[in-house]
C-alpha cells in the first residue's frame, strides 16, 4: 500500500536521503550499474544509477546530478517517483541506512560514459549494462532492489503507478 510520505521523522538520524534513476532506453531497456565491495571484487550486485542528496538540492536535482556522474548521460525526460523504499546494508566498513525514491527517466542515448564518480565510486563500479525484462527476470546475480524484474514489468505493463508504491523495507 502507497504511503504518503516514508521522509525521514524529526530528530532520526543517519538515514541518507537518496534519489535513484529507473531509465529506460527506446527499447525498454533499464540501465544497471554493476558494483562491488571495494576489496573483494566477488561480492558484487547490480544497481540503479542514483545516490545521496549534496547540500540543499531537491531529489529531483540529485537524480539528474547522479545520473550524469555515473552515465554521462544528460538528455533524459525525468518522470514520475515510481517507487520508495527504506534499506539498510552493509559496505565499505560502514553500515548504510537509506531512504530512497526511484524516478522515472526515458533517454535515446545508450552510450554510458562515467566521468563524474567519487574515489569510492571508481574502486566499486565495475561497468554499467542495459537489461532487458526478461533478462532481469532470468538473471542469477544479485540486484536492488530485490524484486526489480517484478516492478519493471509492472511499469512496463500498466505504466507509472499514480502515487509512488512503498516498497518493502530491505535490510541486508
Amino acid at each position: 500500500m502507497p504511503a504518503e510520505s516514508v521522509e525521514p521523522a524529526e530528530g532520526e538520524r543517519g538515514v541518507r536521503k537518496v534519489a535513484r534513476v529507473v531509465l529506460l532506453d527506446p527499447r525498454d531497456r533499464i540501465l544497471l550499474l554493476h558494483g562491488h565491495e571495494p576489496d573483494d571484487p566477488a561480492d558484487d550486485w547490480w544497481f540503479t544509477p542514483g545516490g545521496g542528496l549534496e547540500g540543499a538540492e531537491t531529489r529531483e536535482e540529485a537524480a539528474l546530478r547522479e545520473l550524469a556522474e555515473e552515465t554521462g548521460i544528460t538528455d533524459v525526460d525525468l518522470g514520475p517517483v515510481l517507487w520508495r523504499r527504506r534499506c539498510s546494508f552493509p559496505f565499505a566498513g560502514r553500515r548504510w541506512d537509506q531512504d530512497e525514491w526511484y524516478y522515472l527517466a526515458r533517454t535515446a542515448r545508450t552510450a554510458v560514459a562515467a566521468t563524474g564518480l567519487t574515489e569510492l565510486e571508481r574502486r566499486t563500479v565495475a561497468g554499467a549494462r542495459w537489461w532487458t525484462c526478461q533478462e532481469l527476470t532470468r538473471a542469477h546475480e544479485t540486484v536492488y532492489p530485490t524484486r526489480l524484474a517484478e516492478l519493471l514489468r509492472t511499469l512496463l505493463v500498466e505504466g507509472p503507478p499514480a502515487r509512488p508504491v512503498t516498497l518493502d523495507t530491505e535490510i541486508v
